[in-house]
Parts: C-alpha cells; structure tokens; sequence
C-alpha cells in the first residue's frame, strides 16, 4: 500500500487529452460529469444514459474514461472472492493509501476509486458495460452514504407503486420484469440494483440508470423483444435443448424507450410489495404464491440481500472487504412494511404475472 492515488492516475491517464464533449447524468440530487479522451465513447455513453441526461454543469463528481491499452501500474493484486455459486476469476484488486485499483481480470480494463479520482482506463469502447457499471457505482456509493440499503432486485411500478423482484440465481427476474412491462400501464424502475430506505414512516425504493441485461433465452421466447438478434439466430437458439438455452451466456442490453415506448422510464416510488422468485424449472409442482414473514423466513434474505462490492468506498475512506458479512437485521428493518411473497413449484412467467395481478396489482 505505498502507492497513491494521484501517482496511479497519472500512469492511468497517460498522454490522453480530455475531448470537449462531456456528458452529465441526473440522477436526482446526484449530477454526474463523465469525461473521456474517446469522443465516441462519449458518444456511446449519451446514447445509453439518455434517459437520464441534463443539460446541469454543476456536478456532485467526475468520472473520466480513458480509451487506451491497458495500462501497467505495476501493482500486486489480489483477487475478490465472488460469491457463493458464482466460480471463475472476474475481479483482483490492489489497496493505495487513499483508494483502491480494481482489476477486470478477463478484459484487462483497470479501475481507480478515491475521494478524488474515479478513473476506467484499458480498451473501454470494447467492454463500455464495464465503463457504464463504474459509472454506476459511483451512484451506488452516494446512495449508500444516504441511507439507501442495496437490494439484488428489480423494480416495477404500477399505480405509483413499486414491486420489487428477486431471486436466486438464475430465476428469471429481469424476464419475469420484461414480460410484466407487456403492460402499458407498468413502468421501469430498475434492474439488478435496487435500493430501499424507509422515509417519513413510509418504505421508498430507488432505481440506477443500468438497463436490463439479459440472455438470448429471455429473447427468443418473448415476441416484443425477438427483433433484437437475427431470424436466423434465433432459429438456431431454439434448436438448443431448453435448460442449455435458459443457462446460455451472452448479453444484451435491453432499451426500455426504444422497446417499450417513451415515459416507461421511473427513478423513485413508494414500495409496497416484494416477491422473491424460488421457483425451479424442474419442479413437478404448479406455480403459486404467497405473502409470508420474511423474519421467520430468513432463508429468502439470500435471494434479495448484495455486496456493495468493491468499488464500495465507506464515507470514511475505508473501502468495502469481500469478506464483509450481510447485516440481516438492516434488511428486515428497512422492509418491515413491506409485503413480501414468495413464488414456487414450476417457472411459469405467463401463471405468476396472473397472480400477480390477482394478488398484488389490485
């Protein structure tokens, strides 16, 4: 730990010159810049981030991209233990005196978070989801200073009211999300991230600008969202035995305004309802679904509760351990009034909408 910050990000950035192109993000009382020396990442990020660009000048923080080859700090890192079901090596990291170095260990793009500096530098027009989760943290972390507990969930609204969706891994959240919007009259609040904070004796959920990032299972088998992969793909998706299509890996990302409509977009509603998918494609029972006391159900706190993960820095300074235990008890407070359901037997999207609507949408 004898490096800084300062020293690593001028070795990040190199000899890049800022563009003159920026971006700004508003995200409620948070306003992020992002600057790049890549004006077609610039380019990129405005696209994706459109829905919550503005036109302020007077941001919280900056984030800056560097376009470039992967740059050599010459640090020594140690890898982040992922989590439980999860195998593979995805993130190392090297702790400064004032911050930390985040390695992607399978695309080479590095990471520096400080009170400072917020710096991607590697090939980030090639894994720009990378650069748009950094870029997302940084929200992650000023919401988490505020109070805001993370969720691995995501969000809808209907009526003015949120349902959050969990699930273990591989349940089927953002599928059963984007059939669920379907509805005109279902908006989009987030996915994978959502965040939960009990207000002036009311729960409210929050959302990130992260779009739903799904499988060519999710696509294939949903007719508003086939036209995203070619007729002759999706041909030869559907000849694939259907658990090794479920478990297939390769992302797409979903735009809601284009795909959807204009306005299907929320950041922040009341949340009254949370249904926890633990359901199973082999299972021989129907779907059903219940309300149940997530305290004496503490087993399905695994399907909701997340790591603020690395990139977590503490308003202190001090950064977030990958062996950090989760806080059961801040999640039951913050969701003590909040119903919570519990979905089982057999994955069924088109039954448990249904519920849903007969249970919860009424």
């Amino acid at each position: 730990m004898s490096q800084n910050a300062k020293s690593i990000a001028r070795i990040m950035m190199g000899d890049a010159t800022l563009c003159e192109d920026d971006l700004y993000l508003g995200l409620g009382e948070c306003i992020l810049r992002v600057r790049s020396n890549s004006p077609a990442l610039i380019s990129e990020l405005t696209d994706y981030f459109s829905h919550v660009a503005t036109d302020a000048t007077d941001a919280t923080m900056e984030i800056i991209a560097i376009e470039r080859d992967p740059p050599d700090t010459g640090l020594e890192f140690t890898d982040w233990k992922r989590e439980p079901g999860k195998t593979g090596r995805k993130d190392a990291y090297a702790e400064l005196i004032d911050g930390r170095l985040v390695h992607k260990v399978r695309t080479g793009m590095i990471f520096l978070q400080s009170e400072e500096y917020r710096i991607a530098a590697g090939p980030c027009l090639e894994y720009n989801n990378q650069v748009i989760n950094f870029i997302n943290s940084q929200h992650m972390n000023w919401l988490q200073h505020r109070g805001w507990l993370i969720c691995h969930a995501s969000g809808l609204v209907y009526a003015g009211q949120c349902l959050g969706i969990a699930g273990f891994s591989g349940g089927g959240k953002s599928t059963l999300m984007l059939h669920m919007l379907d509805n005109d009259e279902v908006s989009y609040l987030t996915n994978d991230r959502l965040f939960v904070r009990v207000e002036s004796g009311r729960t409210l959920a929050c959302g990130i600008p992260k779009l739903p990032r799904i499988n060519p299972g999710t696509i294939v088998n949903n007719p508003r969202l086939r036209g995203m992969i070619s007729r002759e793909k999706r041909e030869q998706l559907l000849q694939l035995p259907p658990q090794e299509l479920w478990e297939l890996e390769d992302k797409y990302d979903v735009h809601i305004d284009q795909v959807y409509g204009s306005g299907r977009i929320v950041t922040r509603a009341p949340i009254s309802n949370f249904l926890i998918l633990n359901w199973k494609r082999d299972s021989g029972d129907d779907t059903s679904m219940k309300a149940v006391d997530l305290g004496e159900r503490k087993d399905l706190l695994g399907a909701l509760m997340k790591s603020p993960g690395p990139f977590y820095q503490y308003p202190d300074g001090s950064f977030q351990q990958d062996d950090a235990s989760f806080d059961e008890d801040a999640y039951l407070r913050e969701l003590k009034d909040v119903t919570i359901y519990e979905a089982k037997g057999k994955i069924d999207f088109e039954k448990l909408i249904e519920l849903c609507w007969e249970n919860i949408f009424v």
